[in-house]
């Protein structure tokens, strides 16, 4: 029975791009976390690397489950400040993996400065150019530092492979400068939050589907509307139909649409190459 349900989740498929699947409020169920994923129909996952560790933990666990998991490799500006003469060639490195489908979260955040914002503009336009010196998609980070993100990745845009604006929460004239760029946009949870949220019920509609992709952020960002909400509060994968939902809603387009469009996209901008469900070991319990 569950198999079949398996299956038929499988045909609307959801792929989920930004998960901080290595993060410690993982630790007890990461394995259990993938595999409710698998059953909502939420497959493959990208993992996002943060760190050097953690772009190590998330490709090598990535590793376990070719075609399943992905990974990411790069450094949030929360980390920048830790970046040494050796993080770039050790990035080079991970970034080789086959497992390994994007350069970052990097990107700019000036609204916590928990790195200073000369380092992060630093380390920001260092992984920018190993992202063109490797020919591989921008997974970008971008909070309350518009203009300096935009003057740092201008010069770039002709020889940058892809980029996709992580998590994307800002305004209209943003939203129309990154497409304008040739930039993808990434929707979280955060378009669930009537409070906070509201306003991208209206900007999602000026995304084209061909450039629109879904992710959790998993921990953060639970959507605020879940009919059954989480106990723990943590936010997971198997949340992304949620998500997705919302999203058709608002561009008056069916769930099976939005899915079936944003995993094309997806593929196409990562260059995933996928397997059978057969493939995952991880086990499901039925209980």
């Amino acid at each position: 029975m569950l198999e079949d349900n398996i299956e038929t989740k499988l045909t609307n498929q959801l792929i989920d791009i930004g998960v901080n699947l290595m993060h410690r409020s993982f630790d007890q169920d990461r394995e259990d976390v993938v595999a409710r994923a698998l059953v909502a129909g939420v497959t493959p996952l990208l993992l996002t690397g943060t760190s050097l560790r953690s772009s190590a933990e998330a490709s090598r666990y990535a590793g376990e489950f070719p075609g399943k998991l992905f990974a990411t490799a790069g450094i949030h500006p929360h980390d920048t400040r830790n970046c040494k003469d050796h993080t770039m060639d050790k990035l080079r490195k991970l970034a080789k993996l086959p497992q390994v489908v994007a350069i970052g979260e990097c990107g700019l955040d000036y609204n916590r400065d928990f790195s200073p914002r000369d380092v992060q503009r630093k380390w920001f336009e260092e992984q920018i150019q190993l992202a063109c010196e490797l020919q591989m998609p921008l997974f970008l980070h971008e909070r309350e530092a518009h203009y300096d993100f935009v003057r740092i990745m201008k010069p770039y845009v002709g020889s940058i492979n892809k980029a996709v604006v992580h998590c994307f929460t800002g305004s209209l004239q943003e939203l129309h400068v990154y497409l304008q760029l040739g930039f993808y946009i990434g929707i979280t949870g955060w378009i669930c939050d009537e409070r906070r949220g509201k306003h991208l019920r209206e900007l999602v509609k000026q995304v084209p589907l061909d450039r629109l992709m879904l992710e959790t952020d998993a921990p953060f960002l639970t959507p605020r509307d879940l009919p059954v909400k989480p106990q723990d509060g943590r936010n997971e994968p198997a949340f992304l139909p949620h998500i997705a939902a919302t999203v058709a809603a608002c561009l008056g387009k069916t769930a099976r649409e939005v899915a079936d469009s944003t995993a094309q996209t997806t593929k196409d901008f990562f260059g995933l190459k996928l397997q059978g469900r057969s493939s995952f070991s991880s086990p499901i319990r039925s209980d």
